[in-house]
């Protein structure tokens, strides 16, 4: 006897901007999948500074209500015409198109099938679930935007951070000698991820500390990438993941480095890539806290605090 269809589903959505506490659960109509998307059950969906962000105040997305997230982990429950990477039992993890796709952060999403890559085996949902944003920010800026490559130094700052600890191992998978800030009780944990060098940006400054690096990741923005500027080596290149202003561009040449403003994007190679560093045991997110869905308020609220070392996931199934 086949049971009832699944029509409807939970999810987490708000009706203002504001604090964490605009946050509610709905009830809404299960998606179906269209042409070229397929249908996924969530098991987990990481959460990332982006959706605090969102969630406060005006940026990419339209005025509420709406469903954030855009980290996903689960199992294909349906493919729409046209689709060939994937059938209704496979294990996904994928990123919905950024800005505009969010909608993770429910029982079920529908996105492009080429947004996906299968689910790696040597990965939990929840660690899949943590990995695709951070992990494809970091993949994007260090290997597509400054082409990183054995031998070469790269600093990250923030790397204990969500983008921060998957670029160090993203970057030593490269071959890169890594150079990486943050806090001193985080120091350890970045050495186990392969870091070179540690440094506490506290107590020391990185702009004169460091120096002859080839590549800077700042996902900090503020003074921090004019002040890295004089860390590069001629020829080298600063990737910021909060824009770039016309005083950052004109002091970048007259250093000669470049800079480039990094905006995450739903790339199908790159989670292929990023899925195979992890199966090969070269890339695991660090998991900070998880939170059943209904409870996705508390999880902003932690995440919002700026000191979370990994990831923060939620928890749909």
């Amino acid at each position: 006897m086949v049971g009832n269809p699944v029509t409807t589903m939970r999810a987490m959505s708000q009706d203002v901007l504001g604090d964490p506490d605009v946050l509610h659960e709905v009830v809404l109509p299960r998606p179906e999948p269209g042409v070229s998307q397929i249908l996924v059950a969530v098991h987990a969906s990481g959460l990332n500074p982006t959706d605090w962000k969102h969630r406060a105040r005006r940026a990419f997305l339209p005025d509420p209500p709406f469903v954030l997230g855009w980290d996903v982990s689960g199992v294909v429950e349906a493919v729409g015409f046209g689709v060939t990477l994937f059938k209704p039992g496979d294990e996904v993890l994928g990123m919905l198109p950024y800005p505009g796709g969010a909608g993770a952060h429910a029982e079920y999403v529908t996105g492009p099938a080429r947004a996906f890559t299968h689910k790696p085996s040597a990965l939990s949902h929840v660690e899949a679930g943590a990995l695709p944003l951070a992990g494809l920010t970091a993949w994007q800026a260090l290997v597509d935007t400054a082409g990183v490559r054995a031998g070469q130094r790269v600093l990250i700052h923030a790397a204990a951070g969500g983008v921060g600890h998957l670029a160090v191992q993203i970057a030593k998978a490269r071959g890169a000698h890594v150079i990486g800030t943050a806090s001193t009780v985080n120091h350890d944990f970045l050495r186990g991820l392969g870091a070179d060098e540690v440094v506490d940006y506290g107590t020391t400054d990185v702009a004169r500390a460091v120096r002859d690096v080839d590549v800077v990741l700042d996902p900090r923005g503020g003074d921090g990438p004019l002040r890295s500027l004089a860390t590069l080596r001629p020829g080298g290149i600063l990737v910021s993941l909060l824009g770039t202003g016309p005083d950052l561009v004109a002091r970048a040449a007259e250093r000669g480095v470049r800079v480039a403003a990094m905006l995450v994007e739903a790339d199908h190679a790159g989670m292929v890539a990023i899925a195979g560093l992890a199966e090969a045991g070269r890339l695991r997110p660090r998991i900070a806290g998880t939170f059943p869905l209904a409870e996705a308020a508390r999880a902003h609220a932690r995440g919002e605090t700026g000191h979370t070392a990994g990831k923060l996931v939620l928890v749909v199934r």
